[in-house]
């Protein structure tokens, strides 16, 4: 197994030129601000894009990102699982943006928040609306066990129902005019 290399935003913007960008974020999250250039595939599509992926990479590196660096070094082990040799860009598209690097927005994208404060919220909101009908209702306490077994679950897994469930609302999906999967996958590959 390979194992990934994680750079900096300086180094990535050092040897901007040489890598095929993939942003493994949602494609909301992908429209609100992404790396120049970048080609989005959602991290759960990657297993999909393999054959794109494993023909750019014989081309030249991949550099895999995110907001935060935590998704692309899950999708960079992915990646690896499959051979196909990747980096993963250390603070993701918010360390690359503070360091003052550009960040493409196309127009008319919404700006989205993160994946992982979307969790946040959707969970918390659950919680207390369980503790508060609680109150009413001893049953509803469940509403908030539910959540909080679920979040144990996605720690220890390392996955997230809630991310996949969020991810297909509407405020989550590209603006008309992004390029769709298929076509993102031919340019990988031609």
């Amino acid at each position: 197994m390979i194992s990934p290399t994680v750079i900096t935003p300086g180094q990535a913007a050092t040897g901007y030129g040489e890598y095929t960008i993939v942003d493994v974020r949602s494609p909301g999250e992908y429209a609100a601000g992404h790396l120049p250039g970048a080609h989005n595939i959602p991290l759960d599509r990657l297993g999909e894009a393999a054959d794109a992926l494993r023909t750019t990479a014989a081309r030249g590196p991949l550099l895999v990102v995110c907001a935060s660096g935590a998704r692309s070094a899950k999708g960079c082990a992915q990646l690896a699982a499959l051979d196909i040799e990747a980096a993963t860009l250390d603070g993701g598209t918010s360390a690359w943006a503070a360091a003052g690097h550009d960040v493409e927005r196309p127009a008319g994208a919404r700006t989205t928040w993160p994946m992982d404060r979307q969790v946040r919220l959707a969970a918390g909101s659950l919680v207390v609306l369980g503790f508060a009908a609680g109150l009413a209702r001893s049953r509803a306490h469940w509403l908030s066990g539910a959540v909080g077994a679920g979040l144990v679950f996605s720690g220890v897994t390392n996955t997230c129902g809630m991310a996949a469930v969020l991810a297909k609302l509407p405020h989550n999906r590209p603006p008309k005019g992004t390029a769709s999967f298929q076509e993102t996958l031919r340019r990988l590959a031609a």
